[in-house]
């Protein structure tokens, strides 16, 4: 775990704390402080960036996208399916009525970790189950999944497989074309979206 995340680990147990004064909803199971804190510092509550691609790609009947950002910038972009629910309406009722639904695998994104990480802290305080954040937010999905880098020729082989998905999952989001195995090119049958811009930093 780098530096970045250990400080903001830290910030989201400060902040878990303050959630004790959270208003009452008497049909939530709240989780209790000490099981918060200690959810805060397992790995397993982050989703990389592949593997949300991945989930969106194979239409995973399970996977709920929301975005936290402002609505301006869910306009302006956001994942495919996304539901709009900014950082500043997570306890209204509304917000309530998209975490409640059940046997779903909720995924929050954000321009990168900061406000997702934050609205985590806050459904699971409520008492919400199966709450993820995408790791590095939409600008790690820009430079991993839109905008992938080719691996050194000295790269291990699980590195130049992991780059051919990241640009057959480019290909997808954007419409682009693919070279084929036989050097020709094809032409996937996707809908082209915005132009995507990194925003906020990086992964």
């Amino acid at each position: 775990m780098n530096r970045n995340y250990l400080l903001l680990t830290a910030l989201l147990i400060i902040l878990s704390g303050g959630l004790l004064f959270l208003p009452e909803k008497s049909d939530i199971n709240r989780e209790n402080p000490e099981d918060l804190m200690w959810d805060i510092v397992q790995p397993t509550r982050y989703l990389s960036t592949d593997k949300v691609a991945k989930m969106i790609i194979e239409k995973d009947p399970l996977l709920l996208l929301i975005d936290v950002r402002e609505d301006y910038e869910f306009e302006e972009f956001t994942l495919p399916g996304a539901v709009n629910v900014p950082f500043d309406s997570i306890l209204t009722d509304y917000a309530d009525e998209i975490l409640s639904i059940e046997d779903v695998n909720t995924v929050l994104i954000s321009n990168d970790d900061i406000r997702a990480d934050q609205a985590w802290v806050i459904a699971k305080r409520l008492g919400y189950k199966n709450i993820y954040v995408m790791k590095g937010g939409l600008n790690c999905w820009i430079t991993t999944i839109i905008q992938p880098v080719e691996p050194a020729e000295t790269s291990p082989i699980t590195e130049f497989e992991l780059y051919k998905f990241r640009l057959g999952a480019s290909a997808y989001f954007t419409g682009a074309e693919i070279p084929e195995e036989s050097g020709e090119k094809k032409k996937l049958n996707v809908t082209r979206r915005k132009k995507e811009t990194v925003v906020e930093g990086g992964c």
